[in-house]
């Protein structure tokens, strides 16, 4: 992985993958996660010619924690990511809590020409967001909701993931994985989540708290000022990111395209990754 200094002093780790010198897609990794990729979203932006940068959120496998932080505060933290590889444009995706990201820089980030929110969050309302998780994420964000040392206390528990394989994954997080999501656990997909997973605790915890913290609380940009042409990918099965999320996106987000899928899971619409890019590159004219 790179790293990049910031203006405030943090240090911010970051993989670039995908295409090189190609246009460039910023993809934002899930809650846990660490930005090293995924070869079935890296794969098909290479054949496309993009480069994809994987930023890694503070307090996440290097990168600086910043306490307190909110979703909006990456839309400057990719801006200088982006500087500093050279780049005026880009285009923006984010899976799960990375989806939040990725329209917190459609929003606020110079130089997004599209964005793609991929079985990613709505902003909070309550006990109503927890209507549909399966129950290992209603305990999470619950534990959340009681403030920041219980949900600690809560994650501490966890960090056990750090040495979790490949073939213990999906027993891992039964609650949250329909069938359809079960089958597609297998091979590169599997490998990655769980490299992914691993890497996100190898330097504490502090990542995954901030980040549930930064979603249960206000964003700190209102989804209306989202300019650019947004597609939007859920399916019905989601027991992570409720379907309920994809369709209160879709009502409030200006410009969004919506794909909400039957029978799709969290993990399982990795399988429409080419559709997803191919729509992003239309709707930013590249």
């Amino acid at each position: 992985m790179e790293s990049i200094d910031l203006a405030d002093g943090r240090v911010l780790r970051y993989s670039l993958n995908g295409a090189a010198g190609g246009p460039v897609l910023v993809w934002h990794h899930g809650t846990p996660g660490c930005g090293l990729g995924y070869r079935i979203i890296d794969g098909p932006a290479a054949e496309r010619g993009l480069r994809v940068v994987w930023p890694s959120r503070p307090g996440y496998a290097g990168s600086t924690r910043h306490e307190g932080r909110s979703i909006v505060d990456v839309a400057d933290d990719v801006r200088q990511v982006l500087d500093a590889i050279g780049a005026r444009e880009f285009i923006v995706g984010g899976s799960s809590g990375g989806g939040p990201h990725a329209l917190a820089c459609a929003a606020r980030t110079p130089g997004c020409r599209a964005a793609a929110s991929v079985v990613g969050m709505a902003p909070w309302r309550g006990e109503e967001s927890l209507a549909g998780m399966g129950e290992d994420n209603v305990a999470e964000y619950t534990a959340a909701i009681r403030g920041a040392d219980v949900l600690r206390a809560y994650l501490d528990e966890a960090v056990g993931m750090e040495a979790l394989t490949a073939s213990a994954f999906a027993e891992g997080f039964g609650s949250l994985l329909p069938e359809v999501d079960r089958r597609a656990l297998t091979g590169e997909l599997a490998e990655d989540l769980t490299a992914d997973l691993r890497g996100s605790l190898s330097t504490g915890i502090d990542g995954w708290l901030d980040d549930d913290l930064a979603l249960i609380k206000p964003w700190g940009f209102d989804l209306d000022e989202v300019a650019t042409p947004v597609t939007l990918w859920h399916g019905t099965a989601d027991q992570m990111a409720p379907v309920a999320e994809a369709r209160r996106l879709a009502a409030t987000v200006p410009g969004v395209i919506p794909h909400i899928l039957d029978d799709e899971g969290h993990l399982s619409i990795y399988t429409r990754t080419g559709e997803m890019l191919d729509e992003l590159l239309e709707l930013a004219g590249w």
